[in-house]
């Protein structure tokens, strides 16, 4: 079932989305309804071209990686050795973004969904300390890949990487995975499944697996408002 969505900042219960995981259409990409997505694994994806309005997904089987289990190949280690790269996370933000838009002409072709609006959204939530980057620069202070995402607690919501220099985007994920690990990051949701992301030790878990590791507690809690609801219309 793909639900409308009205003015009032509500989402319909996640399990009840297309098999596809597109859930719902309409709303907005303010800062209240983005935080509240994500809050239960779900995200905007639609093309900025062909749609008047939001599409919103949250597919039952999570793409993830744990930041414990990220797989760096032989040829990365090299590469890391080498130290030709540098890595900082939220230096620039809006060139990560900017980046993750442009590249390869991305931006021009059928079906992109990185559009203006949608880059303006997140760079409001990074405003605010939702939205992280991470760069990769090379030996001329160039920035040559990287990715950003959300934060919600101690999971990160992948949302798009780049790559100017060869495995330069691998790099920001390697990074970022380290970093998580080191600090306690439970996981990193890549969204979609990709041949170099599954390479990475991508692998898909459950919904519910998912959401107890986002936000504990939030399908019980669905679950307890439902039964309430069919009291109340059983009720004489």
């Amino acid at each position: 079932m793909v639900f409308q969505l009205s003015d009032d900042v509500v989402f319909p219960d996640p399990r009840m989305g297309e098999e596809d995981g597109l859930l719902a259409v309409g709303g907005d990409l303010s800062v209240r309804r983005l935080l509240l997505a994500y809050s239960y694994g779900i995200f905007p994806w639609f093309s900025f071209r062909d749609w008047t309005q939001p599409a919103w997904y949250c597919p039952m089987q999570r793409f993830v990686i744990f930041p414990d289990e990220i797989h760096v190949s032989h040829s990365m280690r090299t590469l890391m050795n080498k130290n030709e790269y540098r890595i900082s996370f939220n230096r620039d933000f809006d060139a990560v973004i900017e980046g993750c838009s442009a590249v390869n002409d991305r931006y021009n072709t059928a079906g992109a969904w990185l559009g203006e609006e949608m880059m303006a959204a997140y760079r409001r939530l990074h405003r605010l300390g939702y939205a992280t980057s991470v760069e990769v620069w090379n030996a001329a202070d160039e920035l040559v890949g990287g990715l950003y995402g959300v934060v919600m607690g101690s999971c990160f919501i992948g949302e798009s990487m780049f790559s100017r220099e060869p495995n330069s985007s691998k790099l920001a994920l390697i990074y970022l995975a380290r970093f998580m690990s080191r600090v306690g990051g439970k996981l990193i949701d890549c969204q979609l499944e990709t041949s170099h992301l599954k390479s990475m030790g991508g692998r898909f878990i459950p919904y519910s697996e998912y959401m107890e590791m986002l936000n504990p507690g939030a399908l019980a809690q669905l679950d307890h408002q439902e039964e309430q609801q069919r009291q109340e219309d059983d009720a004489p």
